[in-house]
């Protein structure tokens, strides 16, 4: 998957006119991310795609085609042992803290889609936290303010 969401990349570095200015491929690492979270537990619940889809389209103005281009790549590959090196290190490159923390926090948004937060998710969320550098007490922090309470 990591060389399919390379040159994928590489396809919207080398094409300008597909993209408006540099922030796209910064979005495209935090979807690729986004990607991870939903594939964790090797469940991919209808659930947790829409809601990914409609994150990446609204949140990150990605054009539906990109979408579907950037998810089925990430689903297509069944190796958890994946690098996420080249994304996370673009993304602690150009975002703040807050971007960083917000990016976590969509990560357990997302996991909460399909209506439960598998082990696996969680980990990781923890791990992809700890490589975009979010202290223990913000990851902890985004879980509790993303489960949902009973009203």
């Amino acid at each position: 998957m990591l060389d399919a969401i390379s040159n994928f990349f590489q396809r919207a570095l080398a094409e300008p006119e597909q993209r408006d200015n540099q922030t796209l491929t910064l979005e495209l690492a935090t979807a690729a991310l986004l990607c991870e979270i939903m594939r964790a537990d090797y469940d991919k619940s209808d659930a947790e795609r829409a809601a990914l889809k409609q994150m990446l389209i609204n949140r990150y103005h990605l054009s539906e085609s990109d979408v579907n281009e950037l998810m089925t790549l990430a689903e297509a590959e069944v190796d958890d042992a994946v690098d996420h090196y080249q994304f996370v290190s673009l993304i602690k490159e150009h975002y703040g803290y807050e971007q960083r923390y917000e990016l976590v926090a969509l990560m357990w948004q997302l996991a909460w889609a399909d209506g439960s937060v598998d082990p696996l998710e969680e980990h990781r969320i923890r791990r992809l936290a700890d490589l975009l550098h979010v202290s223990h007490s913000d990851f902890i922090r985004s879980k509790l303010e993303s489960t949902p309470h009973d009203d």
